[in-house]
């Protein structure tokens, strides 16, 4: 990775401390949900201790389920194992205020056991790993994440009490781009790009979507690390911010039977050796316009799609989304600016890239930007050879199917050699567990589907 100059550096942390103006600082790291786990430090003591030595945190925390349950089959935490700690140690280039909350700076924290070794299986590290790799070849990747949220006129008290039902969404009707729709939010939407903006992220537009009270915020690419970072930080942000304002979002991939929230992802390589060249584009000569990397990057996608969904498409909830005609994909397929495709090649030149259509708004990014470029270079590596693109709707093609539900996802992964050959054997095990924990717990529940079509008339 490049040298950067973080969004506030140490000296001028250490400064505002001394003024009183920071007071508090959150050290974090992003668990298997992508949610980030940590403390908050009063902020001299995090200066006079915590930022040269690390602190501590229990391991349980990537081996939980969504709430925090204890659960058996993880190798690396368990009872048996005694919950231990592992170490959290600040990566200072992502020091940076965090202006919706008074007085306080953060950082997000890599994860390491007692013997200095990394915790593999922490999304961080994976993704790490994969960038590793990718360097070795002469290329980094720089990414940019579209989320989308439904934002709820009641607060998440309030839709917890309701048990999630009959809530009031902030716009009552399709308001894909209406510049008069996201109007009506404006003050909320607005707070977040400039809270975003003062936290150190470049923010690029907002727009509304189509599902009722549904919206996007998006930012500038960058860095593979540093936007899934970045993107970590933003979910967070979003949703405590609506909180002080009264107000509620979700991220869920499908909240109901209309429009879900999608996050697709975009993703470039540039060379190493001369930074700002992007290395997928092609000349006049190459088909399409994309270089022979791009072509074998882009056949890495497709060969490994199926395979790696799990970490695309990480949750029960995820596989709702995949509807025909939906906007979500449901071929393994690829296209110029196809939207009916799971991968879309856009741009051109200097902004070749190609999009992954099929992660959700509750994707873990530094999952599935692991799984982009694991499988990227899959494709490098065997010289794979893109097949024809799709130019028509893919819905209706003769195209393999993405996986249509977390247990097809996991069982496709568990036994994937590509998976294994790309991050070993613990990692496959690790999440292939974080799958059945939350197959056993749905298996187990009894649904308000189930009530309505069961309790008088069967």
């Amino acid at each position: 990775m490049a040298d950067r100059t973080p969004p506030l550096g140490v000296e001028e942390l250490t400064s505002l401390v001394e003024s009183g103006e920071i007071d508090t600082v959150v050290l974090a790291f992003p668990d298997m949900q992508g949610r980030l786990q940590g403390k908050r430090f009063a902020a001299r003591f995090f200066l006079d201790e915590v930022l040269a030595h690390g602190t501590e945190g229990c391991n349980y925390l990537l081996a939980v389920d969504t709430e925090m349950n204890t659960v058996d089959g993880y190798e690396m935490s368990s009872w048996d194992r005694g919950y231990g700690d592992f170490a959290m140690h600040a990566d200072l280039s992502t020091l940076r205020r965090v202006p919706w909350n008074d007085g306080t700076a953060m950082l997000i924290a890599d994860l390491a056991w007692n013997d200095a070794s990394p915790v593999v299986a922490a999304p961080r590290q994976i993704l790490r790993r994969q960038l590793d790799r990718l360097a070795e070849l002469g290329y980094t990747a720089h990414v940019g994440t579209e989320l989308e949220f439904i934002v709820f006129k009641d607060t998440y008290e309030q839709a917890w009490d309701a048990g999630y039902k009959n809530l009031t969404p902030a716009n009552q009707y399709n308001i894909d781009y209406s510049v008069l729709g996201t109007g009506r939010i404006e003050p909320l939407l607005r707070r977040i790009r400039n809270d975003m903006a003062a936290a150190g992220l470049v923010v690029e537009s907002a727009k509304g979507e189509c599902n009722p009270g549904q919206h996007e915020i998006v930012f500038r690419y960058d860095e593979a690390l540093v936007t899934c970072d970045q993107h970590a930080i933003y979910k967070t942000g979003a949703k405590e911010i609506a909180a002080q304002e009264g107000l509620s979002l979700t991220f869920m991939a499908k909240f109901n039977e209309r429009e879900g929230n999608s996050c697709h992802i975009h993703l470039s390589l540039q060379s190493i050796d001369e930074p700002g060249t992007n290395v997928m584009a092609g000349t006049a000569d190459d088909p399409g316009g994309m270089s022979p990397v791009m072509r074998h990057f882009l056949a890495g996608q497709l060969a490994a799609l199926r395979d790696f969904s799990l970490l695309y498409a990480p949750n029960i909830n995820s596989y709702k989304r995949f509807q025909p005609g939906s906007f979500a994909p449901t071929a393994a397929a690829w296209g110029y600016d196809n939207r009916t495709c799971a991968l879309r090649v856009v741009g051109h030149g200097r902004s070749m890239r190609f999009e992954n259509r099929l992660p959700g708004g509750d994707v873990n990014p530094h999952l599935a930007v692991a799984g982009l470029v694991a499988a990227g270079l899959y494709g490098i590596e065997q010289k794979l050879e893109l097949p024809e693109e799709c130019t028509g709707n893919a819905y209706t093609g003769e195209y393999e199917h993405v996986p249509t539900t977390l247990r097809e996802a996991a069982e496709l992964w568990e036994n994937s050699p590509i998976a294994k050959a790309a991050f070993g054997d613990e990692v496959v095990a690790h999440y292939r567990n974080m799958a059945r924990v939350e197959l056993d717990a749905f298996d187990a529940a009894v649904t308000d589907w189930e009530l309505r079509r069961s309790f008088e008339r069967l």
